[in-house]
């Protein structure tokens, strides 16, 4: 653990282990933090929120500019750490690094650029001056497929707003997370500002932080199921909550679309980390003239992919994370094959050690299949056709989730128009790739709560407070 500025074993000396996904071995252990040691961690940042609140904004942009810039030195090192707690393949993990470190970059510009102002009241009987207050101790709980991306995207703009935090990194992934610490102290993070405490106990533990009335923001990244619980847990004492939670993203392939640039979305949209991330494309719909045409050049694409373990420099699509992943990708091509799809590519574990799924192209999908209303979380594809523009946006909105959509179309007013009634937090209009630290990431319905990235990322970790004053 990394409490108060230093390395800490468990109150206990409880450990557990890190295994590497593309071979099953252990590869690291790591203490497994209890209650005793989360209150712990909640004394440190208690005892540093003043001080750190006080720091000048000018001092808290710098060390997050130092912390980009030995990021940056130490890419390559971040992503082998990367690649073998978390599995995917080297490509991958160098992306995510560069677009980690962004987000100490962009928040370093943000933290002296804090928000407020002045008016006066309708009734001119006063002044209203409104200024921006760190909302103090911060519970910050992330997950396993960009533990690099999803630790800084919340530490930037905390530390960039004044206040300080403890971090809950995945099980799965606790060693990126322990390495980001050791980075941002030696950045010139003060001691108990940032606080990282692994634990297999996560219920438990992050529980008793919620219930600690020092204990003022959780930022929770995962899925929507946890997000239920953890936002009845911060209820008991009405703590602020921001939450980016599952994705069922649709990926609209319109007949008069670029198809070379749709494919090449597709791609990117859906294989980047082996497709499990929350904005990973997770439902297909190509519309009826250019189906076929579309459904046999993804196939080709992916079934040239060259699936190995991560660190292997020729590897493009890396292990998943663990075993039950691999169960439940699985369990949702079976179900979808069973209920008259057919998968034109993959469809199958390959016989080979470690947590591995061949890429997969499913056709003739149902639209009441499960693999259309459940996250993958691997590299399947599965396509269905539709007719017409209603026909997509009700297919696209046929979901609890709204976290991000893609759209591929030759008129940019049709684009725009259909972007417009498809229920998502983020639209990728003829672009693969939404993720930009300098924009707002959230979703709407189930898919979360409050925006990270952008300006407003920021304003999720201050308080807005009202002066009365006549003059």
């Amino acid at each position: 653990m990394f409490i108060d500025g230093n390395v800490a074993e468990a109150s206990d000396g409880g450990r557990f282990d890190v295994l590497n996904p593309a071979t099953g071995e252990v590869i690291a252990s790591v203490a497994d933090g209890t209650v005793a040691d989360a209150i712990s961690a909640v004394d440190a940042a208690s005892r540093a929120a003043a001080p750190w609140a006080a720091t000048p904004p000018r001092a808290r942009a710098e060390i997050l500019r130092r912390a980009f810039e030995l990021m940056t030195e130490r890419a390559e090192e971040l992503a082998r750490l990367i690649s073998l707690e978390n599995g995917k393949a080297m490509p991958d993990a160098r992306g995510e690094v560069a677009y980690a470190a962004e987000f100490f970059r962009w928040y370093s510009e943000e933290a002296v650029r804090g928000a407020g102002s002045l008016t006066t009241a309708p009734s001119g009987a006063n002044r209203i001056l409104v200024q921006y207050q760190p909302v103090g101790v911060c519970v910050l709980v992330t997950p396993w497929n960009f533990p690099a991306a999803m630790a800084t995207r919340k530490i930037g703009p905390a530390l960039a707003a004044g206040c300080t935090m403890l971090l809950k990194p995945a099980s799965d992934t606790p060693l990126t997370a322990l390495a980001m610490a050791e980075l941002l102290h030696e950045a010139g993070v003060p001691a108990g500002v940032v606080n990282v405490l692994p634990a297999r106990r996560s219920g438990a533990v992050v529980s008793a932080m919620l219930h600690d009335p020092r204990v003022r923001k959780l930022s929770f990244t995962g899925s929507t199921e946890v997000g239920r619980l953890l936002l009845r847990e911060a209820a008991d004492q009405v703590v602020n909550t921001s939450m980016e939670l599952g994705g069922n993203a649709p990926f609209v392939v319109f007949a008069d679309a670029d198809l070379d640039a749709a494919v090449e979305g597709a791609m990117v949209a859906k294989m980047r980390n082996a497709g499990e991330a929350c904005t990973a494309a997770n439902r297909f719909y190509v519309e009826a003239p250019v189906a076929e045409e579309f459904s046999r050049r993804l196939a080709e694409r992916m079934s040239n992919l060259v699936v190995g373990p991560g660190t292997e420099e020729t590897t493009q699509v890396g292990p998943l994370v663990n075993l039950e992943a691999v169960d439940k990708v699985d369990s949702l091509v079976r179900g979808a094959v069973s209920g008259g799809a057919k998968a034109i590519i993959g469809g199958e574990r390959p016989d080979r050690a470690g947590f591995f799924y061949d890429p997969t192209v499913l056709v003739n999908v149902q639209p009441e299949a499960p693999i259309l209303r459940e996250e993958i979380f691997g590299p399947v594809a599965p396509i269905v056709v539709f007719d017409g523009e209603d026909d997509a946006v009700r297919l696209a909105n046929d979901t609890e989730y709204g976290l991000v959509a893609y759209v591929y179309t030759g008129d940019l007013a049709r684009g725009l128009r259909v972007s417009e009634r498809i229920e998502s937090g983020m639209i990728g209009l003829n672009r693969g790739l939404v993720s930009d630290p300098a924009a707002p990431f959230g979703g709407v319905k189930q898919s979360g709560l409050g925006r990270e990235g952008g300006h407003e990322g920021m304003l999720d970790y201050l308080e807005a407070k009202y002066v009365a004053v006549s003059w």
